[in-house]
């Protein structure tokens, strides 16, 4: 497994923003986009290209483009969809997977509500888009989900995480690249990420 947190300076800004306990609905919203945007294109740097002929201005030429088919984006419902609209800017003709997937807050491991899965996810890559990975859990699920459903390539980003996520997901599928804007300290007592951001999920619907 091969573990990216950004370095880029803007990266760092944005997630600062973010965890302003004063921050509104709206900017919260904003930031996730523009970070979602951000480290979509850090997650697809090594997407395969191949040399293709098209119709130039200036006559026919030979260019790189991609070899494969666009990835999936996997939003993990409901705080996934918040980062969706970013990640659509970098890869605007991906076919969208969906997860439902919550945490149960007594025992702290996900349960399922919903899953659809594009059907040809086996010659896709994968990418995984939540904001915040905490215990690990519900990125597992997801990631046993896709595996089940004939997936070979799996990516993940993830706004903030927390050392404990990380170390899960390391354990059980090392194959996983993650894309972290920024990995926080630890998990509290309630599996909460400090300093974390809160509730994303609740930040971006509004339902504070």
């Amino acid at each position: 497994m091969a573990i990216f947190e950004s370095t880029h300076p803007l990266v760092k800004h944005k997630i600062s923003l973010l965890r302003k306990d004063s921050i509104s609905v709206k900017s919260f919203r904003e930031l996730t986009r523009e970070l979602a945007t951000m480290l979509t294109m850090e997650a697809t740097t090594e997407l395969a290209l191949a040399d293709q002929e098209i119709a130039c201005w200036s006559g026919d030429i030979s260019t790189p483009l991609l070899a494969d088919k666009q990835p999936t984006l996997i939003p993990i419902l409901r705080a996934g969809l918040g980062m969706l609209d970013g990640a659509l800017t970098i890869l605007p003709c991906a076919k969208i997977s969906v997860v439902g997937l919550q945490r149960n807050e007594l025992t702290l491991q996900p349960e399922s509500y919903y899953e659809n899965v594009v059907s040809d996810v086996n010659v896709r890559t994968a990418i995984i888009i939540d904001p915040m990975l905490a215990t690990g859990g519900t990125a597992l699920a997801t990631i046993e989900l896709l595996k089940k459903s004939g997936c070979k390539n799996i990516k993940a980003i993830f706004l903030v995480a927390a050392p404990e996520g990380i170390e899960l997901l390391q354990k059980n599928h090392a194959d996983v690249d993650l894309f972290i804007g920024a990995i926080d300290d630890k998990l509290n007592e309630n599996g909460y990420i400090l300093p974390g951001l809160g509730d994303a999920g609740d930040k971006i619907f509004g339902t504070l």
